[in-house]
């Protein structure tokens, strides 16, 4: 029975599904709606159960449909990771690496990373990309790039085609410029009174990209989706906001920005992953890389980066990013 079942039959499956009707899963497939219908049909047949109700306009599944759903995904899951170790097998030639990089990672560690990479593997061709919030997982989705440098507390954009391993954290500061009003406000600061000024919000400028903020304190609210302006506008005055200490360490030396202390208000370190596809096997180049960009690094003046300790690093935890 089963071996009349063909992988795209479940993609339309689970695309009529996600979609709520054959026409959208025709749209997202780039097929005619035709072809879903008869994939549907085909998968029905050979499974010889019903999977969506025939009475209804929309695309409702039958008792069968929603026992057989999970099966489907997971298969198509498997697929997936096949296709990504053939790949990693039959890859040979100059030592590739892709790496979409989180604009918040320390830009001279990532440097001196490589720096050291390419003098490593002299014939390396190395693509690198800097983004933001889910954009770096959206790279590797699309195979843009093979890995991805990401805030471990930005929501994954498919958990079930990705996998994250801890690499590293940087310390989190709240700061302002000397002429904002709340450089002056007396310490430590409650979260309301920071909720009473404008703050500046680093976003991917995608929908919904409000709901993935943490550490906001109100609603007044800037939104850039770079980091050296988010900086710019907090040396301007003309907000507040939290940066990694790495980033402003020089200003908050020279006095252009003030840290600025928070009452009841904790801001954890940012912890950094490593997101890749599932059953993606990494080169050796790729494995070295890795392994400089987690060592630790020296921060301006000598100051070192926090570290977690080896029980903290295997914790994964699905929080939220600022």
């Amino acid at each position: 029975m089963l071996d009349n079942v063909t992988i795209n039959q479940l993609r339309a499956f689970v695309a009529v599904c996600d979609q709520g009707s054959f026409s959208g899963a025709a749209r997202k497939l780039r097929r005619a709606q035709s072809a879903i219908s008869h994939a549907i049909k085909a998968l029905e047949s050979a499974l010889t159960v019903e999977l969506f109700e025939r009475n209804t306009r929309k695309a409702q599944l039958t008792a069968a449909g929603r026992s057989l759903l999970p099966d489907a995904r997971a298969v198509i899951s498997r697929t997936e990771e096949m296709k990504n170790r053939a790949g990693s097998i039959a890859k040979a030639g100059v030592p590739q690496v892709s790496v979409a990089v989180d604009a918040y990672f320390p830009r001279a560690h990532l440097i001196d990373c490589l720096r050291t990479l390419q003098g490593e593997f002299r014939t390396a061709a190395i693509n690198l990309r800097i983004t933001t919030m889910q954009g770096g997982e959206k790279q590797v989705l699309e195979r843009v790039c093979a890995l991805a440098v990401t805030i471990e507390n930005v929501p994954e954009v498919n958990p079930d085609a990705m996998e994250r391993n801890w690499l590293c954290e940087a310390e989190m500061v709240t700061a302002c410029a000397p002429s904002h009003p709340l450089a002056s406000t007396p310490k430590p600061i409650p979260r309301d009174e920071f909720g009473r000024h404008v703050q500046i919000i680093v976003t991917d400028n995608q929908p919904g990209a409000e709901k993935n903020q943490q550490g906001v304190a109100g609603k007044r609210q800037w939104l850039v989706n770079d980091l050296g302006a988010k900086r710019d506008l907090l040396k301007a005055g003309l907000g507040w906001g939290h940066l990694p200490r790495h980033l402003v360490d020089e200003d908050l030396a020279s006095g252009q920005l003030v840290e600025l202390e928070r009452r009841a208000w904790h801001l954890g370190p940012l912890t950094f992953v490593i997101s890749q596809r599932k059953g993606y096997d990494l080169s050796p180049c790729e494995t070295r890389l890795i392994e400089l960009l987690g060592k630790p690094w020296r921060a301006p003046r000598g100051k070192p980066p926090g570290a977690l300790s080896p029980l903290t690093r295997k914790k994964m935890k699905g929080r939220r990013r600022t």
